[in-house]
């Protein structure tokens, strides 16, 4: 029994073991986790990485992806912009930035845009709310988490009202993030109305997903478009700030922007790359239409996934820190990133860019919270500042560098939006709304406590030793 076991073991070791050292696509830190997990825990690990060990929508939904998206492409270029409006339109010092965005999935600047920010989670839904029930054609919305509590139930029945008045309405959710939404009656009731319903990632069939795919692949966009002319982007699912699922760290802090002009379009066409691979509609089914205002400023989406080249999202993040000529501020609720992001924040550092980072003090995920800390020592020997937001679970993922440029959006910092997420962001350059965000910024840090690199030296060595450990397995994590 027991030489049956080595055996087994071996077999475990040496076949994952080549699996890995055959994949070209993994870093090499990610092939060590690996390397460790399976050597260590031969059968548990195994099957994790059977599980969970790559990145694989399954052959046929990757090929319809690409299909969805080169008809989207082939319809309406004009609606996507093109790289010489990025050269026509953007600073000199950020066009390797948005020039860098726009090879992700050929979204370019686009100009003629404004956008508001939302004072908090009660404006927002306000807002929302109010645009739904002026809506005259159509709402497209799409939400990794969406609760039947107010915020939730207010949006379903503001959909309701519009279906019934003739307003075409199609709601995407998660098919994991809102699996209780998906299975109540307001889900029920939206379709009775009239509402058209689709899952992204479903779960109707888990077997078939673990085998063909990766159960933890999931759409992450919060995208809302109202008659092509209005659009929201920010971190804000569709539910309350005192988040019920998670209540013990209420309230969830986000952010949003109301945006008006020609990146509706945009957005809207990244809601349907989504949409058409979820319900197999016909694209001709859809009026695509752009509308600009007066005096805007120049932005461009960006929809990354596991469909996308990998690494497009921390190449994007180091691609615009390493712009950054005096100032670079970020707020991330989950901050577990590779090498090259860690690096592009020191350079910045070192070269005499401010850059302050806030993350919250308590988070909702143990795993990330000690990851995270293990590179405090790094980011502030560097000369980067620290801030942990005691407000509560601080959810807004925001980028702005040297008052001129924004990033705002669904990514987080950290592995999973880098490689298993459907995100989707605004890069923007304006100093107006960049100034807004940055108040807003100012703001968390007014209810965080900064950390020095005193502080880290001072934590006790069985504390430095876990957040290392996790740091070290945190690819396969």
């Amino acid at each position: 029994m027991a030489m049956f076991l080595l055996a087994l073991h071996l077999f475990f070791v040496i076949g994952f073991t080549i699996r890995i050292l055959l994949r070209d696509d993994l870093s090499p830190s990610a092939r060590l986790a690996w390397f460790i997990v399976i050597a260590t825990l031969p059968f548990v690990g195994s099957a994790c990485y059977f599980l969970f060990g790559e990145i694989d929508l399954g052959n046929r939904a990757t090929k319809r992806h690409v299909e969805v998206v080169d008809r989207i492409h082939n319809a309406a270029s004009h609606l996507m912009g093109t790289e010489d409006d990025t050269e026509r339109l953007i600073d000199p010092l950020y066009k390797p930035a948005f020039r860098y965005a726009g090879s992700i999935n050929r979204f370019h600047t686009v100009t003629g845009n404004r956008a508001e920010l939302m004072a908090d989670a009660a404006d927002t839904n306000a807002r929302l709310i109010a645009d739904f029930d002026a809506a005259r054609s159509h709402i497209h919305v799409l939400y990794y988490i969406w609760l039947d509590d107010k915020t939730g139930t207010d949006v379903a029945n503001a959909l309701i009202r519009a279906a019934e008045r003739g307003v075409t309405c199609r709601a995407m959710a998660d098919g994991l993030g809102s699996r209780a939404l998906i299975g109540s009656p307001l889900w029920q009731q939206m379709k009775n109305a009239g509402v058209q319903m689709a899952v992204a990632l479903p779960l109707d069939n888990p077997v078939r997903t673990l085998l063909t795919s990766r159960i933890d692949l999931r759409n992450h966009r919060k995208i809302t478009v109202i008659d092509s002319q209005i659009t929201y982007c920010g971190s804000r699912n569709s539910a309350d700030p005192e988040f019920l699922v998670k209540a013990k760290y209420a309230p969830w802090v986000d952010i949003m922007l109301r945006f008006e002009g020609s990146i509706v379009a945009q957005n809207e066409l990244l809601f349907l790359s989504d949409w058409l691979q979820a319900t197999e509609d016909s694209l001709d089914e859809f009026s695509l239409s752009v509308h600009p205002v007066n005096d805007g400023f120049p932005a461009q989406v960006i929809g990354d996934g596991p469909t996308e080249r990998r690494g497009a999202t921390p190449q994007l993040f180091s691609t615009l820190m390493a712009c950054a000529q005096d100032t670079l501020t970020l707020s991330t609720p989950y901050f577990v990133p590779d090498t090259t992001v860690v690096e592009a924040l020191c350079s910045a550092a070192h070269r005499g860019v401010t850059v302050t980072l806030i993350f919250p003090k308590v988070n909702d995920s143990w795993i990330v919270a000690a990851a995270s800390r293990s590179y405090y020592h790094k980011l502030l020997t560097a000369g980067c500042t620290i801030h942990e937001f005691r407000g509560g679970l601080l959810h807004a993922k925001t980028l702005t560098i040297d008052g001129k440029v924004t990033l705002i959006g669904s990514s987080n910092l950290d592995l999973r939006s880098f490689d298993l997420n459907y995100e989707n962001n605004i890069l923007l350059q304006d100093h107006g709304v960049t100034h807004a965000v940055r108040e807003r910024q100012d703001a968390y840090l007014s209810q965080s406590e900064p950390v020095s690199l005193d502080d880290v030296i001072a934590w006790p060595r069985h504390r430095r030793i876990w957040n290392n450990v996790i740091a070290t397995i945190g690819p396969v994590l």
